[in-house]
């Protein structure tokens, strides 16, 4: 007798329930199909095209629509009132493929493209629906010389949230205005510093944050001078396995694909000691020392810590770090520059 259901979790199986009946209301009130497009990355051999399907009003294609939505999407609720399209079909042109596929039960897109035919460097792609306007896809396609990249963290390593404490949270994700988040002081500088010195790597930001946050935290990105990357982040709710997502085990998961996807490719991994980066980062080294070329971690202050998780004492990478991977510490980016003089190489 098989014991093991193959059923997914009840919480999971409701929220298709809620999401397919909101879908067809919605439908009815002809709203249309729109593909969210979030930064692709790649080499010569594949392109992961990552994305979400979900329905729109067609107020929202006026202007007046537009400047509506570009005002609430500043107030951080408004990123989670989305209504997706469950197991909808979609086409990816990349190059000189198109492939198809169909959304999973949250909306999202991630197909792995291959035979694309494109170069190194910033590319662009399609992705459209039988009932939505294409939509263009960035990409960055590493050339087989690309031997470095970045892995950074997002909450309180580029900007300051005082994530997880559930309140906190809360308020900065829902109700802070956009402009108000503030970045962390020099980090951008270190990144482009780091990027001069290792022109075309990637940096990928990895993040337990919601997919929701993708359009924010582009914008963000941009407007403090952060180098554009692509994001993995993870979607908030029930799995089919339990209630809520593990965010270490999306971390792990993320570094463990990136050594599939580009094994010639060293990382500099990027985070804080608030969390579990020094944890994921250290058991990362110790298991794929070829993939790190260091770790750096930013050491949030004792206010900030006790904000993160409830006491003054830092977390720590765990010890004794294979040889030749360095370990910077430091209170922020400026901090960390001038610890990687030797990473970086004289500017």
């Amino acid at each position: 007798m098989n014991l093991v259901s193959n059923r997914p979790f009840i919480a999971a199986r409701v929220e298709v329930r809620f999401d397919r009946v909101a879908e067809r209301l919605f439908r009815a009130l002809g709203w249309q199909e729109r593909v969210i497009p979030y930064t692709a990355y790649g080499d010569d051999g594949f392109v992961r095209v990552l994305g979400r399907v979900v329905l729109s009003p067609r107020f929202a294609d006026t202007q007046l629509g537009k400047a509506a939505e570009s005002f609430l999407r500043r107030r951080g609720w408004r990123n989670f009132v989305t209504a997706v399209c469950v197991h909808a079909r979609y086409t990816i042109r990349v190059g000189e493929a198109e492939v198809t596929g169909t959304t999973d039960r949250g909306g999202y897109i991630d197909h792995r493209v291959r035979g694309h035919g494109l170069g190194p460097g910033w590319q662009t792609g399609e992705v459209r629906t039988a009932h939505s306007e294409p939509s263009t896809v960035p990409i960055q396609v590493l050339g087989r010389d690309i031997t470095f990249g970045i892995v950074s963290d997002v909450d309180d390593t580029i900007l300051t949230t005082m994530l997880p404490r559930p309140m906190v949270a809360a308020w900065n994700s829902f109700f802070r205005v956009e402009a108000t988040r503030q970045a962390v002081p020099g980090m951008a500088e270190f990144y482009n510093v780091v990027l001069r010195r290792h022109p075309g790597s990637p940096v990928i930001y990895l993040s337990t944050g919601a997919w929701n946050t993708h359009g924010f935290l582009s914008r963000f990105i941009a407007r403090h001078r952060y180098p554009i990357g692509a994001m993995l982040l993870t979607d908030w709710g029930p799995t089919n396995t339990g209630w809520f997502r593990s965010g270490v085990a999306h971390k792990r998961a993320a570094l463990l694909q990136l050594v599939v996807d580009f094994p010639h490719v060293r990382w500099l991994l990027v985070g804080d000691d608030g969390q579990h980066d020094p944890e994921v980062y250290g058991d990362f080294a110790h298991a794929n020392p070829a993939n790190v070329a260091a770790i750096a971690i930013r050491q949030l202050t004792p206010a900030e810590q006790i904000l993160a998780h409830g006491t003054i004492e830092p977390l720590h990478v765990n010890d004794g770090l294979p040889v030749g991977i360095p370990l910077i510490r430091a209170a922020d980016g400026r901090g960390m520059q001038r610890q990687a003089s030797a990473l970086l190489g004289s500017e």
